[in-house]
């Protein structure tokens, strides 16, 4: 009888345990297939698909992905790559399919104990780290590797993440499973060894992945995770993958696209803060002297520019990234998407029509948020005729017919805009400012670095004040449309370094709270706001108890998860700060 080295301390579901005693299949790899030229292989199949010959590397990869640890789980890194840049359903089913094949083939080559041997580590609690093969160590790696993606595509599928909280166990065992990789590279010999640099940097890129993503996690979150032994650095996430990065290893590439895709797309989403566009630009700068037309780099390299604000680099980046291939038509909606914010940030409303239009008819992500979309894309427009009217109705009214549930839970943006597209309904086929609505909840206020853009939607913001000010027509929603718009000109005058003028908005707008009807996410989303702006005038104090007020008294509102993440990485950060500041003026 057999039992893997981390019977005692991990559990794996239903399916994993019966491929992990699978032996139908022989636990050895083709003669001809060393584990060096494996992973020689896999590091060609890399540079194939950072070249755009997506083909190649997965022909490279698929003949030996049900028998070789590398080839299965490069064919798996590869899908899974593309699940979670193109967001499509189908890409998500086949890189979950792919990785459970992965994790049976990986189960065959880890290191087995006798039954003898899994009592004496059940009662001593160790296991002999440094007797793992090169063979076994590798396949630990790779398992490890299998179902961090796996649990990765969970962030993919449920923004809320439920299925997250409900997986902890296969997650827990992920992450033990590392911890034990850790100890391999520890104490293992691997002084004759050609392949350490290649598991070092996957170790690397384990443990960093593993404590920058719970690091990231709201507290009750957290606290729920540590109650099942796990616990979350982010600076050492950071060392970790960085170490990773200047390793010359297989998994460098990993590393380098979870600090693109942490810096340029995670921390602008979810946290107040910038990415670290320093090292962006030191990794784009080698990548695309290697890859020069590789989509990949083409799109982090628009994404880098438009977060620094400059739109016009940003969208000739993201045009090559477009037309760099055609293998993939599904990455061209992820440009498609990048350019119709791009554009809606320059108030071209033409222009932003048109991708929402293309992401409306090709793309299948959500047809609920890319009707919503371009309805409020035309509902910004000026002189709107009879006939786009007769479309935009048409358009909301088909926001609620494709509403999806993913693991059983709804999409929180779909929730989001399909409230908003009955309100538009009852409130007279009229929305207040809907694309800055959708503009602020995407957090991308934080491209507003360039003066004439900012002042650019002020003015629009000021306009549509005096409108709602001077209209005789009164509707129930005046107030949620009152604050909605104080909420904005707050944030865009916190962007035109006026924070004073920005308090008193946000102050205005939090003072309407028992006069909302609908939007009661304005609210502690003011609060956050308000509380950002206090840090920056040196009120720490202030702005702390703020966070604090808005996590803690507010709940049952919209786009509540997304706040959450913000409110954590902030308080992250100031909670030492305030503490060192309080220290040293007492």
């Amino acid at each position: 009888m057999t039992s893997h080295s981390d019977d005692d301390d991990q559990e794996v579901d239903i399916d994993e345990f019966q491929d992990a005693c699978d032996t139908s299949d022989i636990s050895t790899l083709p003669e001809h297939m060393t584990l060096d030229r494996a992973m020689e292989e896999a590091q060609k199949a890399i540079e194939y698909f950072f070249n755009n010959q997506f083909t190649e590397a997965r022909n490279m990869m698929v003949p030996y992905a049900n028998s070789s640890m590398y080839h299965a789980l490069g064919n798996s890194v590869f899908l899974y790559l593309e699940a979670l840049l193109t967001f499509d359903p189908q890409n998500i089913q086949a890189a979950s399919k792919a990785l459970k094949d992965s994790i049976r083939v990986c189960n065959r080559f880890r290191k087995k104990n006798t039954l003898g041997e899994s009592l004496g580590k059940m009662v001593v609690r160790k296991n002999n780290f440094d007797q793992f093969t090169e063979e076994e160590a590798h396949a630990e790696l790779c398992y490890a590797e299998c179902l961090l993606l796996k649990s990765m595509l969970t962030f993919i599928e449920d923004e809320t993440l439920a299925s997250f909280i409900k997986a902890g166990f296969k997650i827990r065992s992920c992450y033990n499973c590392y911890k034990d990789c850790q100890q391999i590279l520890f104490k293992r010999d691997w002084n004759s060894s050609t392949t350490k640099h290649h598991f070092e940097g996957g170790v690397m890129m384990g443990i960093g992945t593993f404590n920058l993503m719970i690091s990231m996690l709201p507290a009750r979150i957290i606290k729920l995770l540590e109650f099942i032994g796990f616990s979350g650095n982010k600076q050492l996430g950071l060392d970790h993958l960085q170490k990773g990065y200047h390793l010359e290893g297989i998994r460098q590439i990993l590393c380098i696209m979870t600090l693109l895709g942490y810096n340029l797309m995670v921390l602008y989403i979810v946290s107040h803060s910038e990415g670290d566009l320093k090292i962006c630009e030191e990794i784009l700068k080698k990548q695309l002297g290697k890859h020069p037309n590789g989509v990949w780099f083409l799109f982090f390299k628009g994404r880098m520019e438009f977060m620094r604000g400059n739109l016009d680099q940003a969208k000739e980046w993201y045009l090559k990234s477009w037309r760099s291939q055609n293998t993939w038509p599904q990455f061209h909606h992820v440009c498609f998407w990048e350019l119709l914010w791009l554009e809606s940030v320059r108030c071209n409303w033409k222009e932003a029509l048109e991708y929402s239009n293309r992401l409306t008819k090709e793309s299948k992500w959500s047809r609920t948020i890319y009707s919503y979309q371009k309805a409020a894309i035309m509902l910004m427009m000026d002189n709107i005729s009879s006939s786009d009217k007769e479309i935009i109705n048409s358009l909301m009214k088909d926001v609620p017919k494709y509403k999806q549930r993913i693991a059983g839970k709804s999409i929180p943006m779909e929730k989001f805009v399909i409230k908003k597209s009955e309100r538009y309904f009852n409130q007279k086929q009229h929305l207040i400012l809907p694309v800055f609505e959708l503009m602020y909840l995407w957090n991308l206020f934080k491209v507003f670095k360039q003066f004439n853009l900012t002042d650019q939607v002020y003015k629009l913001l000021e306009k549509t004040l005096a409108t709602l000010n001077s209209s005789t027509l009164k509707s129930k929603y005046d107030m949620d449309n009152r604050a909605l718009i104080l909420l904005l000109q707050g944030a865009v005058l916190r962007r035109m370094q006026s924070p004073l003028q920005a308090l008193e908005c946000l102050e205005n707008a939090i003072a309407l709270q028992k006069d909302i009807v609908d939007d009661t996410y304005l609210i502690p989303y003011a609060i956050v706001e308000l509380a950002l702006i206090e840090w920056d005038l040196g009120n720490k104090e202030k702005a702390v108890l703020a966070l604090e007020d808005a996590r803690k008294n507010y709940t049952g509102y919209s786009m509540e998860s997304r706040l959450h993440f913000r409110i954590h990485t902030a308080l992250t950060e100031f909670k030492p700060e305030l503490k060192n500041f309080q220290d040293t003026h007492l």
